[in-house]
């Protein structure tokens, strides 16, 4: 078995693979925290309707824990991810990374 790229995947060095997931999972949290303000804004001109009853207003709040609930859902994701990424890191001394919970870094 040969270690052949992967087509159209160019080879990255460690440092920029890391610094690739880490961004990546920033930009999933800044997604995250876009959607909340977007469903606060949401909420904020609901509020604000002359019609708005208790069957609305329920409704509403009900919608807003839904995504709450998902949004802290994907949040334990990304965190996992981190810990992945963390756990992973090769430091000096050892060819396999910091499976053992020693300090990644060095």
């Amino acid at each position: 078995m040969t270690n052949a790229p992967c087509s159209g995947i160019e080879p990255r060095s460690m440092d920029q693979t890391v610094l690739d997931l880490m961004g990546a999972v920033a930009l999933q949290e800044k997604a995250l925290s876009e959607v909340l303000c977007a469903e606060s804004q949401k909420m904020r001109a609901a509020l604000d309707l002359e019609d708005l009853d208790l069957g609305k207003l329920l409704e509403m709040n009900d919608s807003a824990v839904s995504l709450i609930h998902a949004v802290a859902n994907l949040g334990l994701l990304l965190k996992d991810k981190l810990e992945l990424i963390v756990n992973n890191l090769p430091y000096e001394g050892s060819a396999s990374g910091s499976a053992d919970g020693g300090d990644p870094i060095g």
